[in-house]
């Protein structure tokens, strides 16, 4: 889920600041291979997750992991 960095809590389990260095697309393609691994998803389900996240532009990288990892991580604007 993407929120606003404004309504930040003080702590959540895995949080990505996307104004900051964490908020780059090489970072989040790293987190999601690193999640795709500790998940234990197979070689094939990762190499469509990273796939699609490098298929668009940024928004659409977001919105695939979002989708795939919103449960674990909290994305914040």
């Amino acid at each position: 889920m993407i929120k606003s960095i404004d309504d930040k809590p003080r702590s959540a389990p895995i949080e990505v600041d996307l104004t900051g260095p964490e908020g780059n697309a090489f970072y989040l393609l790293a987190l999601a291979e690193n999640l795709c691994r500790q998940l234990r998803y197979d070689e094939d389900r990762t190499e469509r997750i990273i796939r699609e996240m490098k298929l668009y532009d940024y928004e659409c990288l977001l919105e695939t992991f979002d989708r795939e990892f919103g449960l674990l991580v909290t994305l914040w604007r």
